[in-house]
């Protein structure tokens, strides 16, 4: 699989439609199919055919009914994209200006958490591949790779870092320092966490990973975190009863291996120690806080010296107040609606928000979007970039690392034949003329 050149992604990218597609129908010749399903439907069928049930209903799920799941969707649907021929569009540029760079194309990797449930090599596949293509990547606060060991595996990526707000302000001081540290380009801060969604298809399963030591490896691996473990393994209290069954064995051998870190031992001196389990249960104790408000956002001027993107803002007043807060960039989410059901979805509200913006700090779309056209759409409507989530987990599920690649690939070749067959040439032409809106009841 040829892929995008990392040392020069933006000259690379400008083919890059009928490169994945010659690509594609070259390899079919000989009877090869593309590594994952290029139809995100399909997509997501496939990767539910290789993942557990638990971690499918964890990657896939929404809150509630998931209406919000359902709403982001189809609010793609309320606009269609101008075709205009007889342009010269031979050479089509996807490169953008975002937090100060140029970069090859408008789309980052959303931070996804515990991907360690979707392929054994989680983060560090996910890293390599947005590496290989030259696109940011957000650091998950959950990831199942401490953060130092995602830049060992793929140095050359441009990554920001995702905080949720955690109850201990040393602990949030300490992860934004070692971001720093990591090379990252920006802080993004999850707002819309603080109480953990409804997520109806993980409750019926009994099912949070975080309970059986997984996706906590930035936590693990912080030394503000291990303090906070062996005050409470000293203190002797408080844990959770379990009744002993075959999964609570396997949870609790999940949970020693996750641990390791503290213990710095093997499996079964792990076992015997009780900082992995103190690990889980302090973790559950500190991760985000239903307390944080606009005043505390400040204080992350006090931990950081990297730009500030304000993520989870979806009504237009918090927009605004983002801005006064000091924010160098929004993002405007909903978070895939895994919190709310029958949310406000997230394209409904971009081209308010981006008009009461008007330019003044770059905007992060996410939440509904599935493919090139999506993209297309809403950097459109007012997005400076656009940040893509559940398919690259489905394509890290079907074919790990490539997986990833091919699925970034597929996204970026269609944004690109679709920005041509719009007769434009450039991202940074697409505007609300691109569009047409379908007016409600119009029968058009």
């Amino acid at each position: 699989m040829s892929s995008v050149a990392p040392e020069d992604p933006a000259a690379a990218v400008r083919g890059i439609g009928r490169q994945v597609q010659s690509d594609i129908y070259r390899a079919g010749i000989g009877g090869a199919r593309p590594v994952v399903p290029v139809d995100p439907a399909l997509l997501e069928r496939a990767a539910r055919k290789a993942l557990s049930a638990e971690a499918f209903a964890y990657v896939a799920g929404g809150a509630g009914s998931e209406h919000t799941m359902a709403a982001n969707r189809a609010a793609f649907d309320r606009w269609q994209v101008w075709p205009r021929p007889l342009h010269d569009v031979s050479e089509r540029d996807l490169s953008v200006e975002f937090l100060g760079a140029t970069r090859p194309t408008p789309l980052i990797l959303a931070p996804l958490g515990v991907m360690e449930m979707v392929h054994r090599d989680a983060d560090l596949a996910v890293a390599r591949a947005a590496a290989s293509i030259g696109l940011p990547s957000v650091l998950s606060n959950q990831a199942s790779v401490a953060m130092e060991q995602v830049v060992d595996a793929a140095p050359a990526g441009p990554r920001m870092f995702q905080l949720y707000w955690s109850s201990s302000d040393e602990l949030n001081a300490s992860l934004l320092h070692r971001a720093e540290q990591a090379g990252c380009e920006a802080i993004v801060i999850t707002l819309d966490t603080h109480l953990l969604g409804w997520r109806t298809r993980d409750l019926d399963l009994g099912y949070l990973p975080f309970t059986r030591g997984l996706g906590i490896a930035q936590y693990t691996s912080d030394p503000v975190f291990a303090g906070l473990v062996r005050e409470r393994a000293a203190s002797g209290g408080p844990t959770s009863s379990v009744r002993i069954t075959p999964k609570t064995i396997a949870a609790g051998l999940s949970i020693a291996r996750k641990g390791a870190p503290l213990t710095g031992a093997g499996l079964r001196d792990s076992l015997r120690s009780p900082l992995p389990r103190a690990a889980v249960e302090t973790f559950l104790d500190v991760f985000s806080t239903p307390a944080i408000t606009w005043d505390d956002i400040a204080r992350a001027r006090e931990w950081t010296r990297l730009p500030i993107i304000l993520k989870g803002i979806v009504h237009p007043d918090d927009a605004i107040r983002a801005l006064d807060a000091g924010a160098d960039g929004i993002g405007i989410s909903n978070h895939g609606g895994r919190q709310i059901d029958r949310s406000v979805p997230t394209l409904e509200v971009l081209p308010t928000i981006a008009d009461r913006i008007a330019g003044r700090v770059p905007i992060v779309f996410d939440s509904g979007v599935r493919s090139g056209a999506d993209v297309a759409i809403a950097l459109a409507l007012g997005a400076t970039v656009v940040a893509l989530g559940r398919p690259y987990a489905y394509g890290l599920a079907v074919a790990g690392e490539e997986g990833v690649a091919a699925v970034v690939r597929h996204v970026l070749a269609e944004l690109d034949i679709t920005l041509g067959l719009a007769g434009l040439t450039a991202v940074a032409d697409l505007d609300r003329g691109a569009l047409r809106e379908v007016v409600a009841g119009s029968g058009r």
